[in-house]
């Protein structure tokens, strides 16, 4: 997800404003906020890095004692989207505005732009059990394969209702190959270059009602699985892919909107039983979630912001529901990945930048 233009975004500027305005009227910018320096020349950190809360100590035991928030490299549009690839070990990324899908190596961290450019100005990316990327497209308002040979195979451009607003974030299933994604509806109303899908016109609302959806991992076919979220937006499964997780940025459109990840119950290619898994309201403000990763243990990562320092960055949430922990930004943090060899760094693509933090914990998954 990333900001909207000028016209088609009228309504989500005016919401995002008002949110914003009033949650950061008064607020405090705490110390190390004003202080820290990301830059080639910074100072060191002194450890235990401040920007990592721990807010339960006997549950929140990834924050390692001697590692710090890292930004590896910056300059982006929007940056999102991010992805491990185990064999080739290295990440990819997107940068939205910029159409293109960046790559960076875990050796170096040396970043080669254009890994794939153009790239359909798409958003999320994973992996499949081959190696492949599976991207999630705006423009072109599918979900795409990158084969081996150069080819590029469209999965799905529709669902049961119709062509998809703009599939944005998803994730594979192993034990059948199927691909869940969410379609909130953002990717659509953008106007890329003066490139506006002519559909779109200048409504801020999309073309059919915001859903999720599963293509399978077989036949191909696109089913809904669910609706209830306003705008579902990053998604991921618990360790044993009997729970999804689903981040709701509906409160970007819909005033009614609660700031929540949604659960459901996963079985098999139906999801049911959906609820409030967690509220993103923190301290008295109330940004909204982006990208979800789970952790080995179950605790659920969420890239949130919209809010301003002391809130922008990842909250970590127990099974349970209770936050844990919180790592802070500079920066609106849009999505996350865990990754490296170990499976213990975690990716952050954040605004303009991409953060990198070794933890104590390995991601639920490889991708």
């Amino acid at each position: 997800m990333q900001q909207l233009p000028s016209g088609a975004a009228a309504s989500r500027r005016r919401v995002l404003g008002g949110l914003a305005g009033a949650l950061a009227a008064g607020a405090a910018i705490p110390a190390s906020a004003q202080q820290r320096d990301y830059g080639r020349n910074a100072p060191p950190a002194r450890y235990p890095d401040a920007d990592i809360v721990t807010l339960d100590k006997k549950r929140f035991t990834a924050p390692l004692g001697n590692s710090a928030i890292k930004r590896v490299a910056t300059g982006y549009g929007w940056a999102e989207g991010p992805a491990w690839h185990a064999t080739g070990r290295f990440w990819i990324w997107s940068d939205i505005p910029n159409d293109e899908c960046l790559r960076m190596n875990e050796e170096d961290h040396s970043v080669h732009r254009r890994f794939r450019s153009p790239s359909g100005f798409s958003n999320g990316n994973t992996f499949d059990r081959e190696g492949r990327q599976i991207a999630f497209r705006h423009f072109h308002r599918d979900v795409v394969r990158y084969e081996p040979d150069g080819r590029v195979t469209v999965l799905a451009a529709r669902g049961p209702d119709g062509p998809f607003n703009a599939p944005n974030d998803g994730v594979v299933h192993p034990a059948d190959g199927s691909i869940w994604f969410t379609d909130p509806g953002y990717g659509a109303l953008m106007n890329y270059e003066g490139n506006r899908v002519p559909e779109a016109a200048n409504s801020p609302r999309p073309f059919i009602k915001e859903a999720i959806y599963r293509i399978d991992g077989q036949s191909g076919q696109v089913t809904k699985v669910a609706d209830q979220p306003f705008k579902p937006n990053g998604l991921c499964f618990s360790p044993d892919y009997r729970r999804l997780y689903v981040a709701d940025s509906g409160s970007s459109h819909y005033p009614e909107a609660k700031n929540i990840v949604w659960a459901f119950d996963v079985d098999g290619p139906r999801a049911s039983n959906a609820r409030t898994f967690c509220s993103m309201e923190f301290e008295g403000k109330s940004g909204f979630g982006d990208g979800v990763r789970c952790d080995e243990a179950g605790n659920v990562w969420v890239g949130a912001g919209w809010v301003g320092d002391g809130y922008d960055g990842v909250h970590v949430f127990a099974p349970d529901g209770q936050r844990i922990g919180l790592i802070k930004l500079p920066e609106i943090c849009a999505n996350l990945c865990f990754g490296g060899t170990r499976r213990n760094q975690l990716l952050m693509t954040a605004s303009q930048s991409v953060y990198l933090l070794p933890v104590e914990t390995r991601g639920a998954h490889f991708c």
